[in-house]
């Protein structure tokens, strides 16, 4: 990836350095840090096609003071653009720490609740990813196939198949459908050196409930801890947010990711790619469950 070509493409100004590589990486993509002389910039190396998905919400939330990294966009008004054989997008630079999810409550829900006050039209239906169950005869399948290759967390999610089913049966259709994040996890709600927090990859936004979402941000910053719980409900309600979290239902869309999540984590496995990762990737749930007693004590 040529420096000054990426500069130009998105008039950054004169180019100075761009890093040797990667110098942050995830699950959907990677990022290289570029310096020019107007400033540091995050660019974004997609590991798969690339879509416009989440770019009109970003913007619309840095317009409304949500803490977020500044899409830099092409000189001719573009998301993206190809560099040498890479299709990125640019993002102002911002210092971040690593995933939390003791940070404070109050916090989060604040930056949550600001979000969610940005009220763009759902586009399109929900996908499966955020509203579907896995089902039983899916793990069971997977489980025995698991089994049959060794390995070695297959015993474990066996364990914890009667658990994932059951609570497939808390399931309902999202009803108040605005665009949301929906990958409001630690990773991508991170510190920054000043005490805050930067809400970064918002390529998997689209139509979501906020309450839904809602569940999501309490299970992962709320923990077993009813006091965090209610501290960032609290939170999010006194800045407005519109979504609240009063029953079983509203777990639905963090319930089908982490669903989803695994049983994507175990197929990969058995593709035999990263299979060190992936046991990780899956391990995250097997060692912190999200468990119907769980989740139970974190409604009110």
């Amino acid at each position: 990836m040529d420096a000054a070509e990426l500069a130009e493409r998105f008039g950054l100004g004169r180019a100075v350095r761009l890093s040797d590589g990667a110098v942050a990486r995830g699950k959907q993509g990677e990022v290289w840090r570029l310096d020019t002389v107007d400033g540091r910039w995050a660019v974004k190396v997609p590991f798969h096609p690339p879509g416009p998905a989440g770019a009109e919400l970003q913007e619309a939330a840095c317009a409304a003071g949500v803490p977020a990294p500044r899409i830099r966009r092409t000189l001719d008004g573009q998301i993206f653009a190809l560099v040498g054989s890479h299709r990125v997008r640019v993002y102002e630079w911002v210092d971040l720490g690593r995933p939390d999810p003791m940070v404070d409550p109050a916090l989060v829900g604040a930056i949550v609740a600001a979000v969610h006050r940005v009220r763009l039209p759902a586009d399109g239906p929900v996908e499966p990813w955020h509203t579907a169950p896995v089902g039983a005869l899916a793990w069971d399948e997977l489980i025995v196939r698991l089994r049959a290759a060794g390995a070695p967390f297959a015993g474990r999610l066996a364990d914890l198949r009667d658990e994932l089913v059951a609570l497939e049966a808390w399931l309902e259709p999202p009803a108040d459908l605005q665009a949301c994040h929906r990958d409001l996890w630690a990773d991508n709600l991170l510190p920054t050196p000043g005490g805050g927090l930067c809400v970064i990859d918002w390529e998997n936004s689209g139509p979501a409930d906020p309450s839904q979402e809602l569940a999501c941000v309490l299970f992962e910053f709320g923990r077993s801890d009813p006091g965090r719980a209610r501290a960032l409900t609290s939170a999010y309600a006194e800045a407005g947010g519109p979504g609240a979290v009063t029953r079983a239902g509203h777990f639905s869309m963090l319930i089908a990711q982490l669903g989803h999540i695994n049983q994507l984590a175990a197929e990969r496995w058995l593709e035999a790619d990263d299979r060190a990762g992936d046991a990780e990737w899956i391990a995250e749930t097997l060692d912190d469950p999200h468990t119907r007693e769980r989740l139970a004590a974190l409604l009110p």
